[in-house]
């Protein structure tokens, strides 16, 4: 009864907070809220006794990218600054893509299987999971993260770089 009601409480937790990030328009809010979401998260992976897979998305994503994302908005934007609001079209539009994109989702989840295919499975152990994570191989996904790493630092000093040429030309109209 208790791993049920603390699933609920955490999926409570996920749902609200997942929302308020996406509809808040302060931007400095949005990344707090997201920063409940990825604790929460990582509370339903301890639940699943996933320690290691918790562990990684309490330190790399709540503790490391949220902590990125909150630097980056306040080196390019003012606390006070408010988004704009998206117009009716806009939002009807959101949330149609939304709605297919959740429909699409489940219609891959129940298509799918679920069985290694060809493969033999490998325990999810901590050294299973580790040389998976350096290996080049062809179950290895070090190639994968490093590239995404390399798209995502560019993709900020990119956004440093527009934000900053725009507060320079702001500043001398």
């Amino acid at each position: 009864m208790n791993n049920e009601l603390m699933f609920f409480m955490l999926s409570a937790v996920i749902l609200v907070f997942s929302v308020l990030t996406v509809t808040t328009r302060k931007i400095l809010r949005a990344a707090v809220y997201l920063l409940f979401v990825l604790v929460a998260t990582a509370g339903l992976y301890f639940q699943l006794n996933y320690n290691f897979l918790a562990a990684v998305q309490l330190t790399v994503y709540a503790g490391g990218i949220v902590v990125l994302i909150i630097f980056s908005i306040l080196l390019t934007s003012h606390i006070s600054e408010r988004a704009p609001i998206a117009s009716a079209a806009r939002a009807a539009l959101a949330a149609l893509v939304t709605v297919a994109g959740a429909i699409l989702t489940l219609i891959t989840v129940m298509q799918f299987t679920f069985r290694p295919a060809g493969i033999p499975p490998i325990s999810p152990n901590v050294k299973n999971v580790g040389r998976a994570l350096v290996s080049y191989g062809t179950d290895g996904y070090a190639l994968p993260f490093e590239a995404i790493s390399i798209l995502l630092l560019a993709a900020m000093i990119g956004a440093i770089v527009v934000a900053r040429k725009e507060s320079n030309n702001q500043s001398t109209k």
